[in-house]
């Protein structure tokens, strides 16, 4: 099965206030030598995987450079990162290829370097189209940047965008959150991804919400029933445009569904690199059978099936990555898998196909989970037909603690 390749490319313009991603404001003297990293690690990923426990494979049907702001690189340090890639990849024909920029990156000259290195679909994190809100969490741009950098898109070729929303930004109100929506329909961008603000308690804006102060317009940000209901105004508007929800976060026009991302979704392989890089491979054949508890199986055409998976990931500092610190390993038996198979499932529309879960990983093992699942229906949080299950509107709002409920407690 081909891989989806993640490229992390943790270098921003500001550090938004909401942030707490290993992304970061870097001196540029650290870019070049972070790239020989990222490139080495390339020439040794069969190794690497093969010291993981993985089942490599050269093949690869998406990339995703993410971050992040991979358009603060200059034209030769793209170049070279696509040529690593290309080198050590066998990239398929049809290839989805992402590029996540910052409004205002886009100049001429990186324009091109993206359309020449094969780069068929960009990720623009516009966040808000209002001037206001954009700028109370560090945005650097404007409205008329964001509508811009799209004409320019288009103009070279690249029609295959998303816009990031987030729905929850300080001094948001109904009105303004509707602008940014009718911004982006108007946009007619083939996909737009909707994130309600969650802030950790490590970034700058948490810290002062903790502390109950006013800086980073920590006073300002709507409490949790209002950024529900800007969500759930957001599925309205989006479904009656066109744009349909596929995943809880994702909306798409037929046909432009993010590949790349369910690859995350539906268990398939992928690999990471650069700083906070993961990767999931299923098991070497060597290494199978070690610690499961159900039974495995040759993946399947939309995941890993019932075998056992190998993750695995880089440090989260860049300090620590260019320190060639190991990779931390967890390995994924049987048990864990079907978990997976569950919580992972319900994050898309479609939701959980009951029948290819019980052919992947056995019916009894599936029947353990049934308690569960009646539970979770009662209460309003999961719907069934037939042989799939799916998260309800309401569920969608809760799915951290739905997901929750089919993870097993440590033993």
């Amino acid at each position: 099965m081909a891989l989806g390749l993640y490229i992390s490319l943790p270098f921003c313009r500001t550090k938004c206030s909401y942030c707490n991603f290993a992304s970061n404001v870097f001196s540029r003297a650290v870019f070049a030598r972070y790239l020989d990293r990222v490139c080495q690690d390339m020439t040794r990923a069969s190794t690497v995987a093969e010291q993981m426990g993985g089942h490599f494979e050269r093949a690869v049907d998406s990339i995703y450079l993410g971050g992040g702001t991979p358009t603060l690189l200059d034209v030769t340090q793209l170049e070279q990162l696509f040529f690593a890639i290309s080198k050590n990849f066998e990239i398929r024909p049809g290839a989805e290829v992402t590029v996540e920029c910052a409004p205002g990156t886009l100049r001429p000259a990186i324009l091109d370097v993206l359309g020449r290195s094969g780069v068929n679909r960009v990720s623009l994190g516009v966040q808000s189209f209002v001037d206001r809100e954009a700028a109370s969490v560090g945005r650097l741009h404007t409205c008329q940047t964001v509508l811009d950098d799209i004409a320019r898109l288009r103009s070279a070729g690249l029609a295959n965008i998303n816009l990031d929303l987030i729905a929850g930004l300080p001094h948001q109100s109904c009105a303004s959150w509707k602008t940014s929506l009718d911004h982006a329909i108007r946009s007619q961008a083939p996909h737009i991804s909707v994130y309600m603000l969650e802030v950790d308690d490590d970034s700058r804006l948490g810290r002062e919400l903790i502390a109950g102060g006013t800086r980073y317009h920590a006073g300002a940000v709507p409490d949790e029933d209002r950024t529900a209901d800007f969500y759930l105004m957001a599925c309205e508007q989006l479904a009656n445009a066109g744009v349909k929800q596929y995943e809880i976060s994702n909306f798409a026009r037929e046909g432009y569904e993010s590949r790349h991302n369910l690859k995350y979704w539906s268990r398939q392989p992928y690999l990471g690199f650069g700083v906070d890089a993961h990767s999931m491979l299923p098991l070497a054949a060597a290494q199978k059978g070690a610690g499961s508890r159900a039974r495995s199986e040759p993946g399947s055409a939309t995941g890993l099936g019932g075998g056992e998976a190998v993750r695995f990931a880089t440090p989260d500092s860049l300090e620590q990555y260019l320190a060639a610190i190991p990779s931390k390993r967890t390995f994924v038996d049987g048990q864990a898998a079907l978990e997976e198979a569950f919580f992972l499932g319900l994050r898309l529309n479609r939701g959980t196909d009951l029948a290819q879960v019980s052919a992947d990983f056995g019916i009894s093992q599936v029947a353990t989970l049934r308690p569960t699942m009646v539970e979770l229906v009662q209460a309003g949080l999961l719907e069934q037909e037939e042989d799939r299950i799916r998260l309800t509107d309401r569920g969608r709002l809760l799915s951290n603690e739905v997901f929750e409920r089919f993870i097993s407690a440590p033993s």
